[in-house]
C-alpha cells in the first residue's frame, strides 16, 4: 500500500485536493477533521483539554476561538495542547492505515496540514504539496471569518514556507489554475502511485 502525504500552507486548497482523491476513490485521513471529531463533547480529547485550559469551556463545548487565541500566544501553551492531541490523531491515524491495509488498498492519502514540520513525511512513500501564488492565498485566507493581517502572518510565520515545500515535496498540485488543472493533475498522480502497486 503506497501512502501519499498530502500537505500545503493555509489557503493553498488542501481541502479541495483531498476531496478530489477521495471523488477518485482514494481513502483520505484529514488530520484537521481527527482534532475537530476529538474536540467534541465526547472526544477523546475534550476532558484532558478543559483539563488543561479550563477558560476555553463555553456553553459545554471547547471555544475554538478562546483555544486558539490562547495558543497562538503562549508557545508552551501550545505544546502543552499539542500534547493532548498529537498521540490521539496519530492513534486515529494509525487505525486508517491498518483497515486500509486489511482492505488491501493499493494507495491512501495522509491529509496532514504540518506534515514537514513536524517530520510527518518520514511515514510517507511520497508527498503532494498543494501550491498557489501568493496573491491567490491571500484572497482564499483573508476571506475566512474572523481573519486578520496579524493572524494570517502569524500562521505563515508558523509553517515552513510554500518554496521549501515545493523543493521537499515529490508531487506539486498546481491550485490557482482553476480546479480543472488541479483535477488532472491529481489524477494523474493517482494512477501513477497506483500503477506501482
Amino acid at each position: 500500500m503506497v501512502i501519499l502525504g498530502l500537505t500545503g500552507s493555509i489557503g493553498m486548497g488542501k481541502s479541495t485536493a483531498g476531496g478530489m482523491f477521495r471523488y477518485l476513490g482514494v481513502p483520505v485521513h484529514d488530520a484537521d477533521a481527527s482534532v475537530h471529531r476529538l474536540m467534541v463533547p465526547g472526544g477523546a480529547a475534550f476532558d484532558p483539554i478543559i483539563s488543561v485550559f479550563p477558560d476555553v469551556l463555553k456553553d459545554g463545548r471547547i471555544d475554538r476561538q478562546i483555544l486558539g487565541t490562547i495558543v497562538f500566544a503562549d508557545s508552551d501553551a501550545l505544546k502543552r495542547l499539542e500534547a493532548v492531541l498529537h498521540p490521539l490523531v496519530r492513534a486515529e491515524e494509525n487505525r486508517f492505515l491498518k483497515l486500509n491495509r486489511l482492505a488491501q488498498r493499493s494507495l491512501v492519502v495522509l491529509d496532514i496540514p504540518l506534515l514537514f514540520e513536524t517530520a510527518g513525511e518520514k511515514r510517507c512513500d511520497h508527498v503532494a504539496v498543494v501550491s498557489a501564488p501568493k496573491f491567490i492565498q491571500r484572497q482564499r485566507v483573508m476571506a475566512r471569518s474572523g481573519m486578520t493581517d496579524a493572524k494570517f502572518s502569524a500562521i505563515l510565520a508558523k509553517q515552513m514556507p510554500d518554496r521549501e515545500k515545493r523543493r521537499k515535496a515529490d508531487f506539486i498540485i498546481p491550485t490557482g489554475l482553476g480546479r480543472a488543472v488541479t483535477f488532472a493533475t491529481i489524477r494523474t498522480i493517482v494512477e501513477q502511485l497506483e500503477n506501482r502497486t
